[in-house]
C-alpha cells in the first residue's frame, strides 16, 4: 500500500503505460499500412481518383510548360540566327561603300566605322574614340546653312538635341600628316521605340574635286589676267599702227615698226607662258584622277 502512495512509482508507471500504449498503437498503425500497401499492389490500373486528379494536372501542366520552354529556346535561337545574317549582310553593305560611315553611340564614342571611313580619316581604329579625338585636326571650311563651330561640336549636337548637321565641308589632317578635304554630314538614329541609339556620321573624301575647284579658279584668275595683258597689247600695237599710217618721216616709221615687233614678241611670251601653265595644270589634274 505504501508503494502505490508513492509518488515516484506512480510516475514510473504511468510512464510505463503510455510506453506500451504507444507501440501497439505503432504496431497497429505499421500492420494497417502494409496491408494498405499490399491491397493497392494486388489491385489493377484504374483510372486516376478524385484525389489523384490534382498530381496529373500538375505533371500534365509541367510536361505542358516544358514544351513550350523548348518551344521558345528554338524561336530565340532562330531569331539569334536571323539577327546574326542582318548584321552579317550590313557589315558587309558598309564595308563595300565607298562613303565612310561612322556612328557613335549614346555615350558619345565611336562603335563602328567601315574600312572606306579608316582610310578617309587615316585612322586604323577609331572604334572606342570620341569625335572630338577623332575630329582634332580638323576644321571647317566650306558650310551649307548654319553649322557649328567644329565638327566635333557638331556631332555632339546632333547626338544631345537630334537636329541634323548639314553638309559641311572641312579640312583633315592625317595622323599620317597628309591633308584631306573631307564632306561630312551627321543624323540621329532612333531605336523602334524612341530611344536614341546613337548618331551616324557620312564622311566624303572631296580632295579631288577641291583640287579641281582650286585649278579652276587659277584658271580663271590666270584667264582674266591673261585677257588684260592681250588687251593692253593689242591696243598698243592698234596705236603704233595707227601712227605708222599717218607718219612720212622714213626714221620715225622704222621706230613704229620696231616698237610693233617689240610688242608682238611680248604678246607672244605671255600667250606662251599662259598656255604652259595651262598644260602644268591639265597634267595635274590627270596625275590626281
Amino acid at each position: 500500500m505504501k508503494l502505490l502512495t508513492n509518488p515516484i512509482f506512480l510516475k514510473m508507471a504511468l510512464v510505463l503505460f503510455a510506453s506500451g500504449f504507444a507501440f501497439v498503437m505503432a504496431t497497429l498503425m505499421m500492420r494497417r499500412v502494409r496491408k494498405s500497401l499490399g491491397e493497392q499492389d494486388a489491385l489493377p490500373a484504374v483510372a486516376p481518383t478524385a484525389e489523384q486528379l490534382p498530381m496529373h494536372a500538375y505533371h500534365a501542366v509541367i510536361q505542358q510548360l516544358k514544351q513550350q520552354k523548348h518551344e521558345l529556346a528554338s524561336l530565340r535561337e532562330a531569331e539569334q540566327r536571323r539577327a546574326k545574317s542582318s548584321e552579317n549582310i550590313s557589315a558587309a553593305v558598309l564595308s563595300n561603300l565607298s562613303s565612310g560611315v561612322l556612328f557613335f553611340g549614346p555615350n558619345g564614342l565611336a562603335r563602328q566605322a567601315n574600312q572606306a571611313a579608316k582610310n578617309i580619316l587615316g585612322i586604323a581604329s577609331p572604334t572606342g574614340m570620341d569625335a572630338e579625338t577623332i575630329f582634332r585636326q580638323t576644321s571647317l571650311s566650306r558650310t551649307s546653312g548654319t553649322a557649328p563651330g567644329s565638327l566635333a561640336a557638331g556631332v555632339q549636337e546632333v547626338l544631345r538635341h537630334g537636329m541634323p548637321l548639314p553638309r559641311v565641308e572641312a579640312e583633315h589632317l592625317t595622323p599620317g600628316g597628309e591633308r584631306r578635304v573631307v564632306e561630312v554630314m551627321a543624323s540621329r538614329v532612333l531605336a523602334a521605340d524612341g530611344s536614341v541609339l546613337g548618331v551616324t556620321c557620312l564622311i566624303n573624301n572631296q580632295t579631288e574635286i577641291a583640287n579641281i575647284r582650286r585649278q579652276m579658279e587659277l584658271r580663271g584668275d590666270l584667264s582674266a589676267e591673261m585677257a588684260l595683258a592681250l588687251r593692253t597689247s593689242l591696243i598698243t600695237i592698234s596705236g603704233y599702227a595707227q601712227q605708222l599710217a599717218h607718219n612720212h618721216d622714213p626714221e620715225l616709221a622704222a621706230q613704229l615698226a620696231a616698237d610693233i615687233a617689240a610688242e608682238a614678241k611680248h604678246l607672244d611670251h605671255t600667250i606662251g607662258g599662259f598656255l604652259a601653265e595651262s598644260k602644268k595644270a591639265q597634267a595635274a589634274s590627270a596625275n590626281n584622277l
